[in-house]
């Protein structure tokens, strides 16, 4: 592997290149201009596999070699190095990570060999995993998925914080196609919204989530069931008798139903979707904002709609025991969810420290990946008996 270091120092750059050589990296170049670092990689001759650099540089400074590595295209990975001040890194970071550049990390100077070997793992595991393949499809393509029942429904589980049993499930919609396997709901979700699809495909996932809410009942298993819905489908008058109508036909209570309404898409008519939320609640079910703190929400939009629930973005909740800022924005989120009493559910809990902080924060409910990934309805059950071991242990382990 060939590494490109890019700093102003020259101590930093020998102390990150004696660390690189520790670790069995022999391959390295430095440059103290990144105007130089930017001419050899333009210059083809070198193709490198990981750059490192730093973000306080004289004439080009790291956010505009970011933006330089963006318009040459470089397809390796990136580590920005910084003594600045954290949160400037992050948002370095952010930043990179919104040009779609290979990040691998963050590291505040001085790096330790113990960081740097962390990022060199986090390429090693991202070079060995298949990249997902991520394309659009076409109205009619989409249309032929709905009527012809290749939509499917994953299920992710959501458990108390308090005693972690499962509570419920989110309803996730895949589609299974017949050449590109499973797609993900980001590849045509918006599809649907742009070419008034959304309805028909909404429908859909919510007559098989209540179809299947009933298949666990007959079974003696009583889950809340929570689905997405658009900003899109809340512009028609009838939504909300369509919805309370789908679940008397399924035998399912309005109130095991959770709609979750993402913030990311403004309202097209606000008038409307008030009238359709507000009788959406009058009918017993439950509406959940999702993704807080995130898209167009805005704290007028809890002071206007009545949610029961407020969903805490990942971003706010993955590291939050780590990092002081998302760590309040977290707490905030849910100091105003109790004075609103909302119930609250983290999403994105992708490890045990991630576990163990959500547990004395007073948050209500929790999902993720620690607890479990999204999967069919017919793994459920196996899933349930295998989290009742680890539940044990989870909740005698003080956080």
């Amino acid at each position: 592997m060939k590494i490109l270091l890019v700093d102003d120092e020259p101590f930093a750059l020998k102390l990150l290149s004696h660390q690189l050589a520790t670790l069995g990296f022999g391959e390295v170049v430095s440059r103290e201009h990144a105007a130089d670092a930017l001419a050899l990689l333009e210059s083809g001759d070198q193709p490198f596999d990981l750059i490192l650099c730093d973000l306080q540089m004289p004439e080009i400074d790291g956010v505009e070699f970011i933006r330089q590595l963006v318009r040459i295209g470089y397809g390796g990975g990136l580590v920005l190095v910084s003594g600045e001040d954290s949160r400037i890194l992050q948002t370095a970071e952010r930043l990179s990570r919104a040009h779609r550049l290979n990040v691998l990390g963050a590291l505040h100077k001085p790096v330790s060999p113990e960081q740097l070997q962390q990022v060199l793992e986090n390429r090693a595991s991202r070079a060995a995993a298949p990249r997902p393949v991520h394309k659009t499809y076409e109205r009619e393509e989409l249309r032929q998925a709905i009527t012809g029942g290749r939509l499917v429904n994953y299920y992710q589980p959501m458990v108390d914080l308090a005693s972690g049993a499962v509570t419920g499930v989110e309803t996730l919609a895949r589609w299974l196609h017949p050449e590109d396997g499973l797609v993900f709901p980001d590849q045509f979700i918006g599809t649907a919204e742009e070419t008034g699809l959304i309805d028909d495909l909404t429908r859909t996932v919510l007559t098989n989530a209540l179809h299947q809410a009933c298949v666990w009942q007959a079974a003696g298993l009583h889950l809340q069931i929570s689905v997405n819905v658009s900003m899109d489908n809340l512009g028609l008058l009838e939504f909300p008798d369509a919805v309370a109508e789908a679940a008397a036909r399924a035998g399912i209570p309005s109130s095991n139903l959770e709609l979750e309404v993402t913030e990311s898409r403004l309202m097209k008519d606000p008038l409307a979707s008030f009238d359709i939320l507000t009788r959406l609640r009058l009918k017993r079910i439950g509406l959940s904002i999702d993704d807080f703190g995130t898209g167009h929400s805005s704290l007028a939009q809890l002071r206007d709609i009545p949610f029961d629930e407020l969903k805490v973005d990942r971003g706010f909740v993955h590291g939050a025991c780590r990092d002081s800022s998302i760590r309040a924005i977290f707490e905030a989120s849910l100091g105003m969810a109790r004075q609103l009493g909302m119930k609250t559910v983290a999403e994105g809990v992708e490890d045990q420290e991630d576990w163990d902080f959500l547990r004395t924060s007073g948050c209500d409910t929790a999902q993720g990946y620690f607890i479990a990934r999204p999967m069919p309805a017919a793994d459920l059950t196996g899933w349930m008996a295998a989290w009742e071991i680890r539940r044990r242990d989870l909740m005698a382990s003080r956080p």
